[in-house]
């Protein structure tokens, strides 16, 4: 948890995402939008979503229901989408390291696009396109775009999938996964450390053993995944 100027501690701040995805002849895409620079994750490109509004809390029994709520809300007012609620699917939950000034607690959700034309403000939202996940992570590595860990993992699961259909049939097979962001540095620069990386509890990334990890210095980003 951060920590307030007078060193109280703040809690996150709830939010969730909505990972829209589409069939095309070339593969499975989804729709990313790139933020205004100076908005939180100004500049990046993301999936539709934002923090979760008191209005989507309003009669929820459950943070998820919550954050189910706001992901359909985002969609329309970044993308001009509308998503039933019941189409989205749980995909995963992800909580920035302790010392980020501002920490996001975001639930990512995983939907078939709606039909219609995407829409945005161009203020808020200043681009956005359908991407291949295996085009989306190959742009980054080119420096063509940029993107947060988040949203690196996401694409690089989506990335396995053909068709929208196999993908929703793996979300609901398996719970949510949940990621607790530890970062630390090493002698190749900056590493992103998960649950079950043997360097995950004690911040040590040289500590021996299994690895949950997202190697995020310079140059291509690269997964070291051995648990």
């Amino acid at each position: 948890m951060t920590t307030s100027g007078d060193g109280a501690p703040t809690a996150p701040i709830p939010a969730a995402t909505v990972v829209l995805v589409r069939d095309r002849a070339d593969g499975l895409e989804t729709l990313m939008l790139h933020r205004n620079s100076k908005l939180a994750f100004g500049g990046m490109w993301v999936f539709p979503g934002g923090r979760v509004d008191p209005e989507d809390v309003a009669g929820t029994s459950t943070d998820e229901e919550a954050a189910r709520r706001a992901a359909v809300r985002e969609a329309r007012e970044e993308a001009g989408l509308e998503c039933p609620p019941g189409s989205l699917l749980p995909f995963s939950h992800w909580l920035p390291p302790g010392v980020a000034p501002k920490r996001f607690s975001t639930w990512f959700f995983v939907a078939p696009a709606p039909t219609g034309a995407v829409t945005i403000d161009h203020g808020e939202i200043h681009d956005s396109a359908w991407m291949r996940p295996v085009d989306a992570l190959a742009r980054r590595d080119a420096e063509e775009i940029e993107l947060a860990p988040p949203t690196w993992m996401t694409l690089t699961r989506l990335s396995r999938f053909g068709t929208v259909d196999d993908l929703l049939a793996d979300a609901r097979r398996q719970p949510p996964t949940f990621y607790e962001t530890r970062v630390a540095s090493s002698g190749d620069g900056m590493i992103a450390m998960w649950d079950g990386d043997a360097g995950y509890a004690s911040g040590d990334p040289d500590a021996p053993g299994p690895r949950h990890r997202l190697h995020i210095g310079g140059g291509p980003w690269r997964l070291e995944k051995t648990i």
